[in-house]
């Protein structure tokens, strides 16, 4: 996965932190969980707010 997978790396944070709403997760540790997930594989520089943002919207659609 890479930092565009926004769909795909939701799907996986909502699978491995079951006991997290993403509503409250902060970007620093956003971006820590993504980095630490199995089969992503980019530059932790490529992301910026923005992508964080999306994936934590899509994690919080994933949720409901």
């Amino acid at each position: 996965m890479k930092w565009t997978d926004v769909q795909d790396i939701a799907i996986a944070l909502s699978e491995k932190h079951t006991a997290v709403d993403p509503k409250y997760v902060r970007f620093t540790d956003l971006h820590a969980w993504v980095m630490a997930l199995d089969g992503f594989a980019d530059d932790p520089n490529r992301s910026s707010e923005k992508i964080l943002e999306a994936i934590q919207m899509a994690w919080i659609d994933e949720a409901e």
